[in-house]
């Protein structure tokens, strides 16, 4: 969906139902704050364990939002379904294993973000069969009530559960599950995201250590036009379809395999 179709979305979703809009603003904003921050502190954290105290310094270490938002990565996650926030600063001076500890610094973020997708998804399997009663999983399908293309998934996401409160073992638990299957695609969104080997995303100092091993070095004008490069990959929409279909994929497997751990396949 591009901007200004789901500008449009938002904008008929305000005015059919002004209280159910700004209830999904508080759950994104949470969402947001949550996966952003986290992966940022986890950046500056595990630069801190190999030697550089830079992030720590410059109270980077902290969850005060203020000191990670992006303003325009922030947009992009809102209108664009994947965003960053402003780069942890680090200085490789001051590693005590200059190419592991790069990459150490590089997938901390992603590696948070990629186990809080798990943890999330896992949990709201768990609580789906809290939330709805058994003859209703068996008529739809545990996956249809989870799955983001499933109408439970639509039901919750959209604020309609209230609505369906008779299909319900414990019509409170909505809430919970809302918040993970929210929490749970933006960390997937926000983790796929970096791993492009573009910088100054994660993935481009992985793919330097581990494969170039270190060979690729940029001037700051080079840097520049890399940054730009990414900016109108990223609204001209030609990531959009590529991310959107990753994060599908990787969404719809992890489901799948939780899903048949959970005997419900």
């Amino acid at each position: 969906m591009g901007i200004i179709n789901r500008l449009q979305a938002m904008g008929e979703w305000l005015r059919a139902d002004p209280l159910g809009f700004v209830v999904y603003l508080l759950y994104f904003a949470v969402c947001v704050l949550l996966t952003l921050i986290l992966h940022e502190v986890a950046h500056g954290y595990v630069a801190l364990r190999c030697g550089d105290p830079t992030a720590k310094m410059l109270g980077r270490l902290s969850l005060d939002p203020r000191r990670h938002l992006d303003p325009l990565g922030t947009l992009c996650l809102v209108f664009l379904g994947f965003g960053w926030a402003r780069p942890v600063p680090v200085n490789p001076r001051n590693f005590r294993r200059l190419r592991r500890d790069d990459v150490l610094v590089s997938v901390a973020g992603v590696t948070v973000n990629l186990t809080l997708f798990l943890l999330s998804l896992g949990l709201a399997v768990f609580f789906n069969f809290l939330l709805w009663k058994p003859d209703v999983i068996r008529f739809y399908g545990a996956r249809e009530l989870i799955a983001s293309d499933g109408v439970g998934y639509a039901v919750l996401t959209s604020g309609a559960g209230a609505q369906y409160t008779d299909l319900m073992r414990y019509p409170w638990v909505q809430y919970i599950q809302r918040f993970l299957l929210m929490f749970a695609t933006m960390n997937l969104s926000v983790g796929l995201f970096n791993l492009i080997p573009i910088p100054p995303l994660d993935g481009f100092h992985i793919l330097n250590d581990l494969i170039l091993r270190g060979r690729l070095t940029l001037n700051g004008q080079a840097f520049r036009v890399a940054q730009a490069a990414l900016m109108i990959l990223c609204f001209s929409g030609a990531l959009t379809g590529v991310l959107s279909a990753a994060i599908d994929g990787a969404e719809n497997a992890v489901l799948s395999a939780l899903l048949w751990m959970a005997g419900q396949s």
